[in-house]
């Protein structure tokens, strides 16, 4: 996905309001008590930085990906979960506060997984040694578009609930309309180039996602965990930082191939997850 005034600070200064709102319905009581029981945490990152990455693997060998693509694909499984995956968290009703806490840890964690799996990517599928370096910068940018707002929303409703109960419905539409426009955002900006990319790559991108999701809500609901803390973790590893990943791909890796799964990517997860959402509350 190509930079514009809309992605570089419309997209943040909209997801920072929508985290805002989401501080607005926590509390440090809902922190702690995922830090006095860590099996949710423990569970979403054994998923995000071991079953994924496998996964990724074998998808890309069973589609018999292009080497390029194989590389594109294990790098945006190494990419921490997005900003919009509390949003999506949020309007499921998942325990966004595992949400945030995941968003944090796994974008520290990237630190130093990311570069390990994308060195080791490239050595294995085209047999070239390369240094990636840490990705600090997106997540220091990570920091301030979802763990600021959060703080000064905890903080309003901790001085002011009657303010924070009457934002709350306001900015759960206003989370609806921007996850809308995300979505036609991204396909605007790749529309000449989608049938390409997903002739190329979808099936793969598509499959990768069902997995990523499927692992994030089945595998916490098989060791007892809590509905809410599932859903959580479902979409924390469903829907990737693919910014992060075409960003190292586009000025690190240089190879503009190698950023086509998390473009594709990008877009399918939306849909999914907004599938998946409407599930879920219809169940609910």
């Amino acid at each position: 996905m190509e930079s514009s005034i809309v992605t570089t600070l419309l997209l943040p200064v909209a997801l920072g309001i929508v985290m805002l709102g989401l501080g607005l319905s926590l509390t440090v009581a809902d922190f702690a008590r995922v830090v006095r029981y860590p099996k949710a945490v423990l569970v979403g990152l054994f998923a995000q930085t071991i079953v994924l990455v496998a996964g990724a693997y074998v998808i890309a060998r069973l589609f018999a990906l292009s080497p390029e693509l194989a590389v594109g694909l294990m790098l945006l499984a190494a990419s921490p979960g997005g900003a919009t995956a509390n949003i999506y968290s949020h309007l499921a009703h998942g325990d966004v506060a595992l949400n945030i806490t995941l968003t944090a840890v796994n974008s520290l964690l990237a630190l130093v997984t990311l570069p390990l799996i994308v060195d080791a990517a490239l050595a294995h599928f085209l047999g070239q040694d390369q240094y990636v370096p840490p990705p600090t910068r997106k997540v220091i940018e990570v920091a301030a578009i979802i763990v600021l707002p959060v703080l000064i929303g905890m903080a309003l409703r901790a001085g002011l609930p009657k303010v924070a109960a009457a934002l709350e419905k306001p900015i759960r539409l206003f989370a609806v309309l921007v996850l809308v426009a995300v979505i036609g955002a991204a396909i605007v900006a790749e529309w000449e180039r989608l049938p390409g990319f997903i002739a190329a790559v979808g099936a793969a991108c598509l499959a990768f996602n069902l997995l990523s999701m499927a692992v994030g809500y089945g595998l916490p609901r098989l060791l007892d965990l809590p509905r809410g803390q599932a859903i959580a973790i479902s979409m924390e590893i469903g829907i990737h930082n693919g910014t992060l990943a075409i960003f190292i791909a586009l000025t690190v890796l240089q190879n503009a191939t190698m950023s086509v799964p998390a473009a594709v990517y990008s877009i399918i997860m939306f849909v999914t997850a907004g599938a998946f959402t409407l599930w879920l509350n219809r169940r609910r």
